[in-house]
């Protein structure tokens, strides 16, 4: 019982991927959607398994894992832009598979339950970025540059848009393009961000378009990092670690950068007071 007691969460959320799993491939018919999110959801159970059990370089070999699988082979071999203007395309498409679907879980109603475990756990392009030397922001969060992130999500509907306006032959192969050039350039905007401000983070917090979504559903997402406040002596032992700079002193939903936590933990294993927990 005390085992199970343990690992609890990482059982729940094996579960609640292999349900969507077997919903999405009985309703769909295709055994992709079998495999796709049982092979998510455990890779996502080895790495909470792991971090219960203090390994070092967890979250990096689950960011491997699901990233570089979401990223060739469900986006170069088999060919689905999973990028923003994917998720526009096959939406207005009317096409409910692997784009939308992807949106559906990971960005939309996925947040409600977990936040913005995606960006920490699964995003190709932080997979990336969080391998540069920058792990703590060096200087206070700017302000004034949310703008960015409206402007690139304006600019992925407007591209959409035009597309379908102009309805060129070849449309599926255009996408394809845009989900290697839009690629490419989430990596090159996020390296030189993260250079320009010190921050391997500095693309989530200043320009990625996917926060639209995500940061009104984490809101109101149900695991989160929590503290027990009468443990806790204000040390900023937290505060030092957290790539997101995200006030852990307080359980209050509109704290400073409440939304913006990704689950890596690090304020868990720093506490000296233990006094934080998922």
């Amino acid at each position: 019982m005390e085992i199970l007691k343990k690992y609890r969460f990482p059982l729940g959320m094996l579960l609640l991927f292999e349900g969507i799993a077997v919903t999405l491939w009985l309703t769909l018919d295709n055994l992709f959607y079998l495999f796709n999110f049982s092979y998510i959801g455990g890779f996502l159970c080895l790495g909470i398994v792991l971090g219960i059990q203090q390994r070092k370089h967890t979250r990096l070999v689950v960011q491997l894992g699901v990233g570089l699988y979401m990223l060739f082979y469900v986006g170069l071999l088999s060919g689905e832009n999973m990028q923003l203007e994917g998720f526009w395309f096959y939406l207005f498409s009317g096409v409910f598979e692997a784009a939308t679907i992807h949106y559906l879980v990971a960005k939309i109603g996925g947040p409600l339950l977990f936040g913005r475990g995606w960006c920490g756990y699964a995003c190709w392009t932080a997979m990336v970025l969080d391998l540069l030397p920058y792990k703590r922001p060096k200087a206070p969060r700017r302000k004034g540059l949310d703008w960015l992130r409206f402007l690139l999500f304006a600019l992925s509907l407007a591209f959409v848009l035009v597309l379908f306006w102009l309805a060129p032959a070849d449309m599926e192969h255009i996408m394809f393009v845009a989900f290697l050039l839009g690629n490419l350039f989430y990596y090159a905007a996020g390296i030189l961000l993260a250079y320009k401000f010190q921050d391997n983070r500095a693309f989530c917090k200043y320009l990625c378009p996917i926060t639209v979504f995500l940061k009104p559903m984490s809101h109101y997402a149900l695991l989160r990092v929590q503290v027990d406040e009468a443990a806790c002596t204000d040390c900023g032992a937290c505060k030092k670690v957290c790539p997101m700079d995200v006030d852990m002193t307080s359980n209050a939903r509109n704290r400073d950068n409440a939304t913006e936590c990704i689950l890596c933990t690090q304020c868990i294993d720093i506490c000296p007071q233990k006094a934080l927990k998922l």
